[in-house]
């Protein structure tokens, strides 16, 4: 990527079209945008999200938020929707992600993934907009050949959801290698943790969760019995899993620095957001306990296939090209989890929770 000063930002507040705004990061990331100044519409589905969340984020920051409801696979109306809002840069939440779903329903992960981010680029080039920052995820790297993780490490998805991954971070590579005044950021984050500090608005996974401390704070909450360790024979300090949790406000904070970053520059690069330290299962087990005051019921059962010993990010590259760096710790992001599900036992289910 390289500088150009051709690209420097507008003078009025700056036009963000955020695609799966009411999602879990888009949501943490919309307020983080209204903070430093930026006018933000919001493109959703709802499909893994509530409305809930959008007056939620109306209440914390005093804003009205622009809503157009619309499934990015749908080219025509999402094609309006730029054209009428005519954003000066999109950051890209919307896309499937449960790992297990995308083998299971494969097709329709790559027209959700794929076919609507290219959707969405069709109609970024007729409304003018040649920015974008793109959630990918460290899933793209498969299985760890190297710790820590760094941007070189060879791409090597082992699942779907990966894949697709993968795929539109290649198109957004060949998108901006044929316009010199095209930039995307493309973000690699690791596994996202934690809630606003308000509690007010957090992880609302449907279903039992996939991820861990959303389930954890379902088992301190009573809602679920225990939580299943998968396995305790990993070559790490307790035998079980590490990796690299960072808490979704530092995540939040690291889209806006990225934007940021492509008013000075033009081209395709790449990060990883990640705090750069590893987290067992067991560690998160201790710092949830001290969080929610209570013990966390557990039990061992053997480990799943494909399961690896750790996974940490190497993020000096954001460090010092985006100026960002990961400040929560591990008992930060427990807490806010904990006054989350605390408050919202049902999650955006009820809306007068707010």
């Amino acid at each position: 990527m390289t500088q150009s000063p051709r690209s420097a930002a507008p003078q009025s507040a700056p036009r963000v079209l955020v695609t799966g705004g009411a999602g879990y990061i888009g949501s943490h990331t919309l307020l983080h945008l209204i903070v430093a100044g930026y006018d933000v519409c919001v493109i959703d589905n709802f499909c893994n999200s509530s409305p809930e969340v959008l007056r939620r984020v109306k209440a914390l920051s005093g804003k009205d938020v622009a809503l157009n409801e619309i499934d990015i696979r749908d080219a025509a109306r999402l094609s309006a929707a730029c054209a009428a809002y005519r954003p000066d840069a999109v950051i890209h939440f919307a896309g499937l992600k449960a790992v297990g779903d995308s083998v299971a329903e494969p097709l329709l992960y790559y027209a959700n993934n794929v076919t609507g981010t290219l959707n969405l680029l069709s109609a970024m080039d007729a409304a003018g907009c040649n920015r974008i920052v793109f959630s990918s995820s460290a899933t793209v790297y498969g299985d760890a050949q190297k710790l820590p993780i760094d941007e070189t490490h060879p791409v090597n998805p082992v699942n779907v959801y990966g894949h697709t991954k993968a795929m539109v971070e290649t198109i957004l590579a060949g998108w901006c290698a044929v316009d010199p005044a095209r930039s995307a950021a493309i973000l690699r984050y690791f596994n996202p943790v934690g809630a606003h500090p308000s509690g007010q608005i957090g992880e609302d996974p449907s279903g039992t969760p996939n991820n861990l401390m959303p389930y954890v704070a379902r088992v301190a909450a009573g809602i679920l019995p225990e939580v299943g360790v998968f396995g305790d024979d990993f070559a790490t300090r307790d035998g079980t899993g590490e990796r690299d949790y960072i808490h979704v406000e530092d995540l939040a904070s690291g889209h806006v620095a990225a934007l940021r970053y492509l008013w000075d520059h033009n081209g395709s690069e790449t990060f990883n957001l990640g705090t750069g330290h590893g987290s067992t299962v067991m560690e998160v087990l201790h710092a949830y306990e001290e969080a929610c005051g209570k013990p966390i019921p557990r039990r061992i059962t053997p480990r799943r296939a494909g399961d690896t010993d750790s996974s940490v990010a190497d993020p000096s590259k954001a460090n010092s090209m985006l100026g960002w760096r990961a400040e929560a710790t591990l008992l930060d992001a427990c807490n806010s989890s904990w006054k989350w599900q605390s408050a919202n036992p049902a999650g955006f289910a009820k809306g007068d929770q707010a």
